[in-house]
């Protein structure tokens, strides 16, 4: 009989999303075989310290009370302590930890982790660098402004648009900007965020979201789609995505078989272009009238509870959750073998 292996799930982190990463690492802990895996909890605090919980106190400490706390920045120390593990499972979100800085002091270590690697992670979390790579690659984005520290506060769209944070998730800090009074409020709280903002054209048409998974061989798979119903809300917003009954999630969506397939080929082909491994969540628009698919964007360490939309994606796919998280780390683990042939 193979030996276990010994996972860390690292959990929390210093954005606004740390409680539902630390909701999806209980998921994923609850649901990963015992039998199989030996796992450890490792929360990263708001204030960005570290604490380790012991393999058995995992699901329930994750969050919790600490067995040790770790200085900051990370140090031999940080190192020490994840050195003993098979693979690291990254339930992160938002800035330090889903932008690649969590990802590179993993690679510095020599550590496996699930999910994409530096300078996907990277690019993926900036909003406008994503939409330059995708544009190049000949795959369609909404049109977008960039406005940077010193430039004037313009808008070459009409309204409505959207304003938001490059590099930040979960619809935290974004605003649906009806008229000219509110675009400069809205650049405000932005920047209250993040130094670079986006305004971002308003494409009307149905939110559609696609699971990848995958590495470069053999090639990633799409999930079925799924069309978002933000129910009584304007917009997918922040409690429309976490409230209770704040959205309703339609798999497949009502569209062509023809659109699925073009959304699953085009959710490939994001993640391919931005280089990403492991796992991704793609969300589009289908545009009103011509039924073009627009990416919105992409999110390297989608929510992971069981009933998030990736896991529901891949469950009504035929690849249930348990499997989903085998598949992830099975994946993590190749990637780590495959580059370690890699000479430098």
């Amino acid at each position: 009989m193979s030996p276990r292996l010994r996972v860390a799930l690292l959990a929390g982190g210093r954005s606004s999303e740390h409680e539902i990463s630390l909701a999806s690492a209980r998921s994923v802990s609850e649901a990963l075989d015992p039998a199989r895996y030996d796992v450890v909890g490792v929360t990263i605090g708001r204030d960005g310290r570290w604490q380790l919980a012991a393999a058995s106190d995992a699901p329930s400490a994750i969050g919790g009370s600490s067995a040790e706390t770790l200085p900051v920045p990370a140090g031999p120390s940080t190192l020490a302590a994840l050195a003993g593990v098979d693979v690291v499972f990254p339930i992160l979100h938002g800035p330090f930890g889903e932008d690649g800085t969590v990802q590179g002091l993993l690679e510095l270590a020599g550590i496996p982790y699930v999910g994409a690697g530096v300078a996907a992670s990277a690019l993926a979390m900036d909003k406008d660098l994503f939409k330059k790579v995708l544009r190049d690659s000949g795959i369609p984005v909404a049109r977008h402004h960039t406005i940077r520290l010193g430039d004037e506060v313009e808008n070459p769209f009409g309204y409505p648009v959207f304003v938001k944070p490059a590099r930040l998730g979960s619809s935290v800090g974004i605003s649906k900007v009806h008229d000219e009074s509110e675009l400069g409020p809205s650049v405000a709280l932005a920047r209250r965020h993040d130094e670079k903002v986006l305004v971002e054209e308003f494409v009307r048409g149905m939110e559609v979201e696609c699971g990848v998974l995958g590495n470069r061989q053999p090639p990633p798979v799409a999930s079925l789609p799924g069309r978002i119903d933000t129910l009584e809300h304007e917009w997918y917003d922040f409690a429309s995505k976490y409230d209770a009954d704040g959205m309703e999630l339609v798999i497949p969506p009502e569209l062509s078989q023809e659109t699925v397939e073009l959304v699953q080929r085009r959710a490939v082909d994001a993640f391919v272009a931005s280089e990403c491994e492991g796992m991704a969540r793609v969300d589009f628009f289908v545009r009103e009238g011509d039924g073009e698919v627009v990416v919105n964007e992409l999110n390297t360490i989608p929510g992971f509870t069981a009933t998030s939309v990736y896991a529901r994606l891949f469950e009504a796919s035929g690849i249930a959750y348990p499997e989903l998280l085998d598949r992830l780390i099975g994946l993590a683990l190749e990637r780590a073998e495959r580059q370690a042939q890699l000479e430098y």
